[in-house]
Order: structure tokens, then sequence, then C-alpha cells
């Protein structure tokens, strides 16, 4: 059953377009957020860790596919954002503490918000051409 979720998922991904997989790693990030969230809330440790550990990966992804050239003023401010959210889930980590967690929580729902509406209104102008 796991193989075929796995092959399932890795289909998707090959096939994405970039802002799918955008916001997939948005989705992702969130979802790890939470987790590790609820296992600060149960004491599980390693499970906290194995949560961050992934979410961390996912925001050190994000951060090193910016574009700076083509971004420019955004691109420093998201680069900023993200160092903010390694900051905090790093203290999270180490502290053992789910607050800095809601910051980056609050940080990531709301730039997937905006990422969505950016798409959108970018594939209603494709189609109004």
């Amino acid at each position: 059953m796991s193989y075929g979720l796995g092959a399932y998922k890795q289909t998707s991904v090959k096939t994405a377009s970039k802002e799918q997989i955008l916001l997939m790693l948005y989705q992702a990030a969130i979802k790890n957020c939470k987790k590790a969230i609820e296992a600060i809330e149960k004491k599980d440790i390693a499970e906290k860790g194995q949560y961050i550990g992934k979410l961390q990966d996912i925001i050190i992804e994000l951060n090193s596919s910016l574009d700076f050239e083509v971004g420019g003023d955004v691109a420093n401010e998201l680069s900023s954002l993200y160092d903010y959210m390694l900051h905090s889930s790093t203290q999270a980590n180490i502290k053992i503490d789910k607050e800095p967690l809601k910051g980056v929580l609050d940080v990531l729902t709301t730039l997937y918000e905006g990422w969505q509406q950016a798409i959108k209104q970018l594939r209603a102008e494709q189609k109004a051409k």
C-alpha cells in the first residue's frame, strides 16, 4: 500500500507545475509544523525532532530556490522570513517549546494563502489573454 502511495506522490510531483510544487512545499511545511506542535504537546521528543527536521528541510529548499535577480525586494523579504522560521523552529527544538512554532505556522499559513491568491490571479490573467 505504501509503495502505491509513494509512486502516486512521485508522479504528482513530476507532473506538477512550478506553482503547484511551491504550494505542495508550503502544505508539507504547514503539516510538519502542526505535527511538531502536537509532538511537543505529547512530550514526544523524538517525534518533535523528526517533524522539525522535515520542516527545516522544506524551509531551506524554499530559501535556496529564491531568485534574487528576478525577485529583488520580494526575494529578500522572503529570505528574511525563511531565516526567521529557521531560527524559531531551532529555538522550539532546543527549548521543547511550541510557541515559536506557532509563529512559524502563522507565517507559513499567510505565505501559503498569499501564493494561492497570486497563482489564481496569474491563471485568470493568462486565461483572459
